[in-house]
């Protein structure tokens, strides 16, 4: 990819809500440069399970997810293999007969789902689906340059989502440690006793109750913080 597309990519994630907001363009964008192309979908194996992170104005409702649901399908078998799969006319189609059912019920005539190399990712692959029989056939070599264009921009917003995900799990922590010493704080001049067993009792607590030990310290604290305890005291 170019310093130019490179630059294009991150300013775009800039300017975007975040990765929702930039694959959906992607894939909007995909629709435009791929002749016959209807609609599109970016298909990603995560933790795990295939998901699909994005779809294009117009993309019908659980085309992917049924090919999620019976393991079956273009594009689950694009992820999986790594091997592109094309089918120029789903009402002959026979590799897939419950979802070809259902994807010509949804006025799907053709399909074409191309794989993507995802970084830290299993499996992943772009999806084009067109109504009418062949109208993807002119259309493979711009969709297979597309998908190897996408790559990067499929990669650049997964980074940014796990690094979200991991700043999201260290205030977790962080909020979790601060409730939990809090309460050690409490039972501490309460009961008169060292940190240590503090922790001890509240951990026995949360054992008993079958409680998270950061919900019971919250509880504590808050139970501890209400006006009406103040004015107890």
């Amino acid at each position: 990819m170019s310093s130019e597309t490179s630059d294009t990519l991150d300013q775009a994630m800039v300017r975007s809500s975040g990765l929702d907001t930039l694959l959906r363009d992607l894939t909007d964008r995909a629709v435009q440069e791929v002749p016959g192309a209807e609609a599109c979908s970016i298909t990603v194996r995560r933790a795990g399970r295939l998901l699909t992170l994005a779809g294009s104005d117009g993309m019908p409702s659980g085309l992917d997810l049924r090919q999620y649901e019976n393991g079956s399908g273009p594009c689950v078998d694009a992820a999986e293999t790594g091997e592109e799969q094309y089918s120029a006319d789903l009402a002959e189609e026979a590799r897939w007969p419950s979802y070809t059912e259902y994807a010509l019920s949804a006025g799907v005539r053709c399909v074409l789902a191309v794989p993507v190399a995802v970084e830290g990712e299993s499996g992943a692959a772009i999806n084009f689906y067109g109504v009418r029989a062949g109208a993807l056939g002119t259309g493979r070599e711009a969709a297979r340059a597309f998908a190897a264009r996408s790559g990067d921009a499929i990669d650049v917003a997964l980074r940014i989502e796990r690094r979200r995900q991991s700043a999201a799990d260290v205030r977790t922590a962080l909020l979790s440690r601060s409730v939990i010493d809090q309460a050690i704080g409490i039972l501490m001049a309460r009961e008169r006793i060292d940190a240590r067993i503090a922790l001890e009792r509240l951990r026995r607590a949360s054992q008993d109750r079958n409680v998270k030990l950061r919900d019971l310290c919250g509880q504590l604290v808050a139970r501890v913080s209400a006006p009406d305890s103040r004015r107890g005291k």
